[in-house]
């Protein structure tokens, strides 16, 4: 479909913040949660930083990068709640758990525990990890829909078994959209004698964060998401004992380096060769801008996006004559709604592009093991509207009406 067929759909009246960033004008954009989206304002200092780079690179890299990147982990540290000392850069959350996940050592009577929930990514570098060591993958089944956080605590805990080495857990789901109870699980697998390693993908920026509170072992997030930082810029936490064991995937200086006033485990981590650093330094500046857009800083920029999705969420299943799968408490910046039957034939990326294409809609839409079959997951950033979910709603109403529904 032409752009000026698109323009007749599109909502006119955006939210004042959307001009705070580059998103397309012509576009409804309800997807921040898939890569997130960077203010311009955090993008400018970027390529700032960029230019003080290939102005003089041998300058940048031999005085000006490590005093960046500390001072970026320091900022990171403290709106994450950890010690420094604890917290390395990594490109993304996907990394950060294949960085721990190749650096344990696995044998065949070892037992790893996930859920049915877990991102792809991540499950397929746990099924990798278990083809090279002969340990075994167990899955706990997370009910979906579910009527309350216990039923997560009880499905992951009935699976625990004395050859539990590790569980790997999202704090927030990305098929689903779930707050899981982090913290109770946590400190009941170390009851158990279970490490817990956490791809908290979505959690910086949407929820609050304590690392110190949660206590999990191993605990990897990304900043390009909710926190908005450039791509490219995420974090491992690695507890203070369990240093020694966690290497990089890329061997490089760090790993005989005769310094004595940093760990191994962040000489290591700082420098895998030569790249872009950028993105990690921009970290402090996507903190202070995303905090700086409400009077309540990030405490209420986190309730305003929470409270958009639970209200565009309730919108949605009233207008799609469904119940919400979940309750709000498990819910954060980003809400999952089932669609109906009538749609459940049809390829989830079919659905997508459809809305794209015909109505200049950028949504998530997520294929599900169990009924409902197909589910429609929104996300809420401050640059987002009501008036765009509604939009939303109309469109969908359309796709089902010609769907014979």
């Amino acid at each position: 479909m032409k752009d000026k067929d698109r323009a007749s759909h599109f909502n006119p009246n955006p939210s004042p913040f959307k001009y705070l960033w580059s998103l397309d004008p012509k576009v409804t954009f309800l997807n921040h949660g898939s890569f997130g989206a960077c203010p311009i304002a955090v993008l400018s200092f970027q390529q700032q930083l960029r230019s003080q780079l290939e102005q003089e690179p041998l300058r940048f890299f031999t005085r000006e990068w490590e005093p960046l990147l500390d001072g970026a982990k320091s900022r990171l540290a403290a709106f994450v709640g950890t010690d420094v000392e604890d917290v390395v850069f990594v490109p993304n959350a996907t990394t950060g758990v294949n960085c721990v996940l190749r650096s344990l050592i696995f044998y065949p009577t070892d037992e790893i525990l996930t859920t049915n929930h877990e991102y792809n990514a991540c499950r397929n570098a746990l099924d990798f990890i278990a083809s090279r060591t002969g340990a075994k993958v167990v899955v706990a089944q997370i009910p979906f829909p579910l009527d309350s956080p216990q039923q997560v605590v009880e499905a992951v805990i009935e699976r625990v078994s004395p050859k539990t080495r590790l569980a790997l857990l999202d704090h927030v789901t990305s098929q689903t959209g779930l707050i899981l109870p982090l913290q109770e699980l946590v400190q009941q697998l170390q009851a158990r004698g279970v490490d817990t390693l956490v791809d908290g993908a979505h959690a910086p920026g949407m929820i609050p964060l304590n690392l110190r509170e949660i206590g999990a072992t191993y605990y990897t997030g990304n900043c390009h998401k909710w926190l908005c930082a450039p791509k490219g810029a995420a974090f491992l936490y690695v507890r203070r004992d369990k240093h020694s064991e966690i290497r990089p995937l890329t061997i490089s200086h760090g790993a005989n380096s005769p310094r004595t006033d940093k760990s191994r485990f962040q000489l290591e981590f700082d420098w895998m060769g030569t790249d872009d650093p950028t993105a990690y330094m921009c970290v402090p500046e996507a903190i202070a801008f995303l905090g700086s857009l409400l009077p309540g800083g990030w405490d209420e920029l986190r309730q305003h996006n929470h409270q958009l999705a639970l209200q565009a969420r309730q919108l949605l299943c009233e207008t799609l004559e469904v119940l919400p799968p979940c309750p709000e408490e498990m819910i954060g910046s980003m809400a999952v709604v089932p669609i109906p039957s009538v749609l459940e034939n049809r390829n989830f990326l079919s659905i997508r592009d459809e809305l794209f294409d015909r109505y200049s809609i950028q949504v998530q839409m997520v294929p599900w093991q169990e009924t409902p079959k197909l589910l429609l997951r929104i996300s809420a950033q401050i640059y987002n509207t009501i008036k765009e979910y509604e939009y939303l709603g109309k469109a969908l109403r359309e796709l089902i009406a010609e769907s014979g529904g």
